[in-house]
């Protein structure tokens, strides 16, 4: 048994896809445990990028089992529409498979999120605004549909008119909306539920079954730590749980059936939507690392926050999640900066922060501690070597790793599946 949980340790956008991507070459199958088509992974092979939002990664290996699983809410549209894309590509989908557990984003997901986006107005979350966090509302909620009730043919129009008649109902209360059809939605959710019905299964009992015969499975996380809706900066959050523990709930498994979490890291840190940001960089080095390192959203476009390195966020991401490994992303980005540095710490009112603050309040008020490093000023992006890195660029890395206190085993210089260096492999 090798299991491997590849999760994010900032607030997104670290690159995760690319990680998983090149480890799902070594693997027998992918899940994706959390999220929905909020989340946007980008993989390049061959000089052709692939935009992943709902599939997993692995769905680019011919072969692999891929699994999303009943931690991700699904829209249906969407996801019909990523794995036409994926066929008219050339790439075989066959191997999917989605859980009968998975619940369903609904048109009124998407129109309660922007509708409340625009109600927030200046204390908007941030979402995307595909209807992700309304759709895990009624989960909670306990009155959402779930793949299971779409497959059921007989039973499903009565059960989507009981939900419709309600949602209805409280967006025109809420906020005097009144837009839906449910001939529609009923008629367009029927012809999704043909197409995917051969790709909804028990997921849990396949997955238990290929990690009890011995076969290596990875694990993937959409979003990251500080966008946990627990252990993140709250409420500037995701909707579910994109640490390692996310991982067992989200895709019906045993936490003894993990074996390793590798969390991955941009070599610098961005973040999108509101909430404190200690490292941030409103100046010409923020709009450098934005530009250089095309810094905008993947379901979005919206151009991402940048800043620098921050460890006590990746700190706090490795006891989280109990990371083993560190997956380093992006460090070609920072080749041509002359001076680079790094948060080692916070302070407040001049003592030192132990942790990270929950409150927002206290995380927008912390001073950075910073330490300084001479650049390399030299293109990493054909080192295939860690050895042959640019010696300040090993420094950069190995000091950071020296204060978050968890070793460095894969280091990316470009998006390519031949720019990763593997130091250490989570496959055991």
């Amino acid at each position: 048994m090798s299991t491997v949980v590849i999760m994010g340790s900032q607030w997104g956008d670290e690159g995760k896809g690319k990680i998983v991507d090149y480890l799902a070459e070594q693997a027998d199958g992918v899940v994706r445990y959390q999220g929905g088509s909020n989340a946007g992974h980008t993989v390049v092979v061959d000089g052709v990028s692939y935009k992943l939002q709902l599939l997993p990664s692995g769905i680019l290996y011919k072969g692999r089992l891929c699994i999303i699983g009943n931690g991700v809410v699904i829209d249906p549209a969407h996801l019909i529409k990523e794995i036409k894309g994926m066929q008219e590509k050339g790439i075989d989908t066959s191997s999917l498979k989605i859980s009968n557990r998975a619940h369903i984003v609904f048109p009124w997901h998407r129109v309660q999120d922007e509708l409340e986006e625009e109600r927030k107005g200046d204390n908007k979350i941030g979402t995307t605004k595909n209807g992700i966090g309304p759709c895990y509302m009624d989960k909670n909620a306990r009155i959402g549909i779930r793949m299971c009730d779409l497959m059921d043919s007989e039973d499903f129009p009565a059960a989507l008119r009981q939900i419709f008649d309600y949602k209805t109902q409280y967006l025109k209360e809420s906020y005097g909306y009144e837009g839906l059809n449910f001939e529609e939605i009923l008629k367009n959710y029927q012809g999704y539920a043909d197409f995917l019905r051969s790709f909804v299964t028990d997921t849990s009992e396949e997955l238990n079954d290929a990690i009890d015969a011995g076969k290596k499975i990875v694990f993937e996380g959409a979003q990251a730590t500080l966008l946990d809706l627990d252990h993140g900066t709250y409420p500037y959050v995701t909707s579910s749980h994109p640490i390692a523990g996310g991982a067992c709930i989200g895709s019906g498994i045993g936490p003894r059936k993990i074996n390793k979490v590798v969390g991955v890291v941009k070599a610098y840190t961005t973040r999108v939507g509101s909430g404190p940001f200690p490292t941030e960089l409103d100046n010409e080095i923020g709009e450098f690392l934005r530009e250089e390192g095309h810094e905008y959203g993947t379901v979005t476009g919206r151009a991402r926050r940048c800043g620098w390195l921050d460890a006590m966020v990746v700190r706090y991401a490795g006891r989280v999640s109990g990371m083993d490994y560190l997956a380093i992303t992006r460090l070609d980005i920072l080749d041509k900066l002359e001076k680079i540095r790094m948060c080692v710490g916070y302070t407040a009112n001049g003592k030192p922060v132990k942790g990270m603050p929950a409150s927002l309040k206290e995380l927008a008020a912390v001073e950075p501690i910073y330490e300084d490093f001479d650049g390399w000023q030299t293109a990493t992006s054909e080192v295939r070597k860690y050895e042959d890195l640019p010696e300040q660029a090993k420094v950069y890395l190995e000091r950071f790793a020296e204060v978050v206190g968890v070793p460095i085993g894969i280091v990316s210089v470009g998006p390519g599946r031949e720019q990763t260096m593997v130091i250490t492999s989570p496959f055991i």
